[in-house]
């Protein structure tokens, strides 16, 4: 039994330094192309399917998702790598690039140009939005995208190596292709959004964790706003994550947006004014400081278990 256990923390040991590794990568790579990138490669399957099965009601939609997160993870587990399969998951970097290309474009008074780029980000109608209406939605977008392209897929990578972290940022992309409200998708793309919603509620979490680590001078504030306003917020998980920001950078985000020709009362977050193009500077800073934070705290954990595995050698 002690060589049993001793084993399986050995697998461990090398999931966290995959895990760490794989953070640590992200930072110092750019993303492959999108013509060969294995998420966008999973989203022209996933279109392919959708076109073969779908049908507006709730059935075939979950089996449309149950599709996917099983390719997915049978991929994850083929490659055998939870260094690969993560750093492939995970986006951080360029999150944090293409958000602070829109914020100069807004310091530089380009609100066209921002405007035209913004899209990359989010999926709400920028032709209306001024430079703080523009400035909002890339901090949401800083927010909620930490957790999606950073905290869920290292979680999950945690929780089931390779093929968690796969079928993790398969249940994301699926959830940002059939997973809003929309004449098509209400019913064929519930599952995926539920799916998506149940994945992302520990990781929202665990960033605001992040958050009030980093500014502990700001705790109180960030966990008070997150208790009063992400309740309002139609995402479980999204609602966390901007009131979290949105208190550490003590500015106010959320409100009305526009979907086309869809119009969504969103509640405000936060107190104090609305953002400006320098504001998306300091969310990016939460962003970054979060990642290092989640390398940092692996890293250590697997110093710790290696220590912890080499004494049990020992005796």
């Amino acid at each position: 039994m002690s060589v049993l256990g001793g084993c399986l923390r050995a697998v461990a040991t090398d999931r966290l330094l995959a895990v760490a590794a794989a953070l640590v990568a992200d930072r110092l790579t750019r993303e492959p192309p999108n013509p060969v990138h294995p998420v966008a490669l999973f989203g022209r399957a996933m279109q392919w399917t959708e076109r073969r099965i779908w049908a507006d009601h709730r059935a075939r939609g979950a089996l449309y998702t149950g599709v996917g997160v099983a390719g997915a993870a049978a991929v994850g587990a083929a490659a055998r790598s939870v260094a690969v399969t993560l750093w492939v998951a995970v986006a951080g970097n360029e999150l944090r690039r293409t958000a602070r290309r829109i914020a100069d474009r807004v310091e530089g008074d380009d609100l066209n140009g921002a405007r035209n780029e913004l899209p990359s980000l989010v999926g709400r109608d920028p032709s209306a939005l001024d430079a703080a209406g523009i400035s909002a939605a890339v901090i949401e977008s800083v927010a909620e995208n930490t957790v999606d392209a950073v905290v869920a897929p290292v979680f999950w990578a945690l929780v089931a190596g390779a093929p968690g972290a796969a079928a993790y940022r398969a249940i994301n992309t699926m959830d940002a292709m059939v997973g809003h409200r929309s004449e098509r998708y209400e019913r064929f793309g519930w599952a995926s959004a539920r799916l998506d919603d149940v994945a992302n509620w520990i990781p929202a979490r665990l960033f605001a964790l992040l958050v009030v680590v980093q500014q502990p001078t700001r705790a109180r504030e960030v966990l008070a706003v997150v208790r009063r306003d992400s309740p309002a917020h139609p995402s479980p998980n999204a609602g966390v994550a901007e009131s979290a920001m949105a208190a550490a950078i003590g500015r106010q985000l959320g409100g009305p947006l526009r979907y086309g020709e869809r119009r969504e009362e969103r509640p405000t977050l936060g107190d104090g004014p609305r953002p400006g193009g320098a504001d998306v500077a300091s969310a990016i800073a939460i962003s970054s400081r979060a990642e290092w934070l989640l390398a940092a705290g692996v890293a250590a954990a697997w110093i710790l278990r290696s220590i912890s595995v080499w004494r049990c050698g020992r005796t």
